[in-house]
């Protein structure tokens, strides 16, 4: 895929030359250069977002542009007279916080800013050890979801992982929570940390998410979520939840008693009664719907679509369904 990208450094439109600029390292110097002074203006600026991760004086050009400066701060190679003088105007300091070419100094110096954002940035720092990390005091929202970029990039690195998984930062915890590559003494010590947004992902991402994590998450997301979960999570248990959930007082628990093979007609029929929709839309696609219920929940218009969808309808009846609905034959 990269050196598809990178092929596009000569397409006419200036679209598909912008993309180019994601494959940098591919490109060849002299394809640099050509983006670097594009015609287009759009190109010229992704190609010097690129070039500035090496090139000071690129990042101090792009400090001149108010759509790039957050961006070159965020990654570009600084000079310490311009790190300097970004501090002291206090110029996009959550991105500079972030720049990998900060002076030492000046990380310590925004680690303890009176800007929330700020010390939240420095805390995220890769090269920091886990007692400096925790030393600074950060807030981090209750279901802010984790994007730190070099975890994010180290998805498939064992040493990035277990760094992130064993850190007491959630949101270092929230980005490797997205890993598929997690080994199981990491994802276990995840699911154990009783924070909702690393339960949620695990369940999203992991596929040996353990199963008391999963229905909590079922749970809490419920919706077309929990839908689609049910339908595609090979550790979503079924058998026994007819038992362990029918009478449940969260009505997306309920809904999972629909997927107990052993559910009897009687309790489908009940739960296309459920006061919860998801759990009635739930029942009512479920071919061991009683038929007269099911003919029911075909003119219920919040049931209708499942009704129409359950296997067991007749064919008469499908029939009847689009010549109410006035299809032609």
């Amino acid at each position: 895929m990269p050196s598809f990208v990178a092929s596009l450094a000569t397409h006419r439109d200036p679209a598909a030359r912008r993309s180019a600029a994601r494959a940098w390292e591919k490109l060849p110097p002299g394809e640099r250069s050509a983006l670097l002074a594009d015609p287009d203006p759009g190109v010229r600026r992704a190609a010097a977002l690129e070039e500035c991760r090496v090139d000071a004086r690129v990042t101090a050009e792009l400090l001149h542009d108010p759509n790039s400066a957050a961006e070159a701060l965020r990654h570009g190679l600084l000079h310490r007279v311009t790190a300097e003088r970004c501090v002291a105007e206090r110029t996009h300091l959550a991105a500079l916080a972030e720049n990998p070419s900060l002076p030492t100094d000046l990380v310590e110096r925004l680690a303890v800013d009176p800007e929330a954002a700020v010390r939240l940035a420095v805390s995220l720092r890769p090269e920091l050890d886990e007692t400096r990390r925790m030393s600074i005091h950060f807030t981090v929202e209750a279901f802010a979801r984790g994007d730190v970029e070099w975890v994010r990039d180290g998805l498939a690195d064992p040493e990035v992982l277990r760094r992130a998984a064993t850190s007491a930062h959630p949101l270092l915890r929230r980005t490797v929570a997205q890993s598929p590559h997690l080994p199981p003494d990491l994802m276990h010590l995840l699911a154990r940390t009783e924070d909702p947004p690393v339960e949620d992902l695990l369940g999203m991402h992991h596929p040996d998410t353990p199963e008391e994590v999963l229905m909590r998450v079922y749970a809490r997301l419920g919706g077309t979520f929990s839908a689609w979960m049910a339908e595609t999570h090979a550790r979503l248990p079924r058998e026994g939840l007819a038992a362990r959930y029918a009478d449940h007082p969260d009505g997306n628990y309920r809904r999972l008693a629909v997927r107990d093979p052993a559910a009897p007609p009687a309790l489908i029929e009940r739960l296309s009664h459920d006061p919860a929709v998801w759990t009635r839309q739930a029942a009512a696609g479920d071919p061991r719907l009683p038929f007269h219920r099911l003919r029911e929940a075909l003119h219920v218009p919040e049931l209708a679509s499942s009704a129409g969808a359950n296997p067991a309808l007749p064919e008469d009846e499908m029939a009847a369904v689009l010549d109410r609905a006035g299809v032609p034959d």
